[in-house]
C-alpha cells in the first residue's frame, strides 16, 4: 500500500492486510463476526488512481452494511497470487465473499447504488452463483 488513503485503511479504520497464509482465518469467522467479507485488491496505487477512490468508498460501504460485512486488503505483495483464487480480473477490485466463496466482484469505481443494490442482493442470497465483472 503506497498511499495515504490505503494506509488510513488499516490505521484508522482498522482493516487488516491479508495474504495466502492469513486469508483463510478471515474467511471464516469467529463467532459473532459477519460471514461476509469485502476483499480490497487496490493494485499499484501510484498507476490506478482509483485504488484511492475506492480507499474511500470501502469504509462507508462497510458502515452501511455493519454487522453484516467486515473488510480486508489484500496485500500488494500477495495480489498476483489470490487474484485467481477470487476471480479478479483487473485492479482495483473488491470482492464479496461468503466463507471462501466470491460471490460478486466490482471492478474499478462503480456508483453508489450499484454497490448497495449488488450487495444486498448478495446478502439477501438472491445473487446467481456466476461471479459478475
Amino acid at each position: 500500500m503506497t498511499t495515504l488513503l490505503l494506509q488510513a485503511l488499516t490505521q484508522r479504520h482498522g482493516l487488516p492486510v491479508v495474504d495466502e497464509t492469513s486469508v483463510d482465518a478471515l474467511l471464516h469467522p469467529a463467532k459473532g463476526e459477519a460471514d461476509h467479507v469485502l476483499l480490497f485488491f487496490p493494485g499499484d496505487a501510484t498507476q490506478r488512481p482509483e485504488s484511492s477512490d475506492i480507499a474511500v468508498i470501502l469504509p462507508q460501504i462497510l458502515n452501511a452494511f455493519s454487522g453484516r460485512v467486515r473488510g480486508a486488503v489484500v496485500s500488494s505483495v500477495a495480489e498476483d497470487r489470490l487474484r485467481p483464487r477470487f476471480q479478479v480480473l483487473v485492479s482495483p477490485s473488491l470482492v464479496l465473499t461468503k466463507g471462501d466463496h466470491p460471490l460478486d466482484v466490482f471492478t474499478k469505481v462503480l456508483d453508489w447504488s450499484d454497490y448497495m443494490t449488488r450487495i444486498e442482493t448478495a446478502l439477501d442470497g438472491l445473487a446467481s452463483k456466476a461471479v459478475v465483472q
